[in-house]
């Protein structure tokens, strides 16, 4: 069985214990950092591992009411299928695992018919690239057996979507629709009708789906206030939104794959380093740093403590046993760019050669 899979019910304190102590023990590089997740979901309070990474929560009231009084609660991300899966959609992936042990149930939508609306290909060559990002999902570690994986087309072309989506466009203006847009359509510009349909659909996926949360990066924003605005007016309930952050490419500017300034999850160990090896990392700069964002988002919650390995000519190797103190150590110019990015690239490769090993 995957640990990554393993529940709050299905552990307890003890064992997590020995496993780590084995882990340690046994100085297996992969498993560790799986240990060490499982021993931060019993330590965690469960609003505090809900909320780890998260830029927004609308509102914070509702989620602690919802925790206080769902055991199971239920939350979704909705994907377009259209490339690879990278470091953008770790972060989310990260945080439906996290929600895993906080006991919700997960629904994955590989939102096919949104990616044919933003024009990101063929019905067909967007249902295999939904297949792949399925199984990356998996990968990274989402348990198969309590993720709940939806195609946007199987639901979505029913008579009963299409009026509810008809009575949404009736309340919306065209001007709100094309503002929710502006962050997630690739022809900001010269929009197609289609992707004026989509921000409608993707509201009323929440209420078809039957889930208490939406989740998504902080550009879904709009559409989520949308939703959270219209829904109620067609007999739905108002979700809540967890929002996280939409992080820098590793040049500093913003992520696209055709800029190369991002990492799949698949990508070749030699690849991943070089690229994080050329990342924008001005010394002392904290705020816009993707190397430190890396570790912030990343590393540290897979690992406890992280190793500078640095010659003792230099001062030796440096310890860290938390994100903070390495911010800190590197405002302050402690640790060089360079030690910094050599030391990213090391654990993102630990931590990604297990999805390249499930793939």
């Amino acid at each position: 069985m995957d640990t990554m899979a393993l529940s709050f019910a299905q552990l307890n304190e003890s064992i997590v214990s020995r496993v780590l102590v084995v882990a340690v023990a046994s100085s297996n590089a992969y498993l560790y950092p799986v240990c060490y997740c499982i021993s931060q979901w019993f330590t965690m309070d469960r609003l505090e591992l809900v909320t780890r990474n998260v830029e927004e929560v609308v509102t914070m009231d509702e989620l602690k009411a919802l925790l206080e009084n769902n055991p199971a609660p239920s939350v979704y991300v909705g994907y377009e299928p259209s490339g690879n899966i990278h470091l953008g959609h770790m972060i989310t992936a990260n945080k439906l695992i996290d929600l895993q042990q906080a006991g919700f149930k997960v629904t994955v939508l590989l939102a096919d018919l949104h990616a044919y609306l933003n024009r990101k290909g063929t019905m067909e060559e967007i249902a295999k690239i939904a297949d792949y990002n399925k199984r990356c999902f998996i990968a990274l570690g989402l348990s198969p057996e309590n993720t709940r994986f939806v195609l946007g087309s199987s639901y979505q072309l029913s008579p009963e979507y299409e009026t509810s989506v008809l009575k949404m466009a009736c309340d919306t203006t065209l001007n709100r629709a094309r503002r929710s847009m502006d962050e997630v359509s690739r022809d900001a510009e010269d929009p197609r009708v289609s992707q004026m349909i989509y921000p409608l659909m993707q509201a009323l996926d929440i209420a078809y789906l039957g889930v208490d949360v939406a989740m998504g990066g902080i550009d879904q924003r709009k559409i989520h206030m949308l939703a959270r605005e219209e829904l109620p007016a067609l007999g739905f309930r108002s979700p809540i939104c967890l929002h996280t952050p939409i992080l820098l490419g590793l040049d500093g500017t913003k992520m696209s794959s055709s800029k190369g300034n991002n990492i799949s999850v698949d990508e070749p160990a030699e690849s991943v380093t070089k690229k994080i090896e050329k990342a924008f990392c001005p010394i002392g700069q904290v705020a816009d740093n993707p190397v430190l964002d890396l570790f912030r988002y990343h590393i540290f919650i897979k690992y406890p403590t992280i190793t500078i390995e640095r010659p003792e000519k230099f001062g030796g190797n440096l310890e860290y046993a938390s994100y903070d103190a390495l911010r800190d150590d590197f405002a302050a110019k402690k640790v060089h760019p360079m030690d910094l990015k050599k030391t990213a690239a090391k654990y993102m490769n630990l931590i990604l050669e297990s999805v390249r090993n499930r793939m």
